[in-house]
């Protein structure tokens, strides 16, 4: 296997690793965001406050991915 096939495989490995590494904050995102719907609808006096801890929380799982590309992008 010469080097051209080798830097191929290596970026389709990081790739598939990144792939793998967003699946994580994907779920978080749908649980968090499904469950912060559920509680809205449950006590919607408390809508304002559900809401900002919500997007505080949307916040932490956007950077668990958006860290995923960054580390693939210095492993690379």
């Amino acid at each position: 296997m010469d080097s051209s096939n080798l830097a191929a495989v290596s970026g389709n490995i990081a790739t598939i690793g990144y792939g793998l590494g967003t699946l994580g904050p994907g779920i978080g995102l749908g649980i968090l965001i499904g469950k912060a719907l559920e509680g809205i609808a449950r006590q919607p006096e408390v809508a304002g406050q559900l809401r900002s801890t919500m997007f505080i929380g949307v916040a932490f799982v956007e950077v668990l991915a958006l860290l995923g590309m960054v580390v693939g992008f210095l492993f690379k």
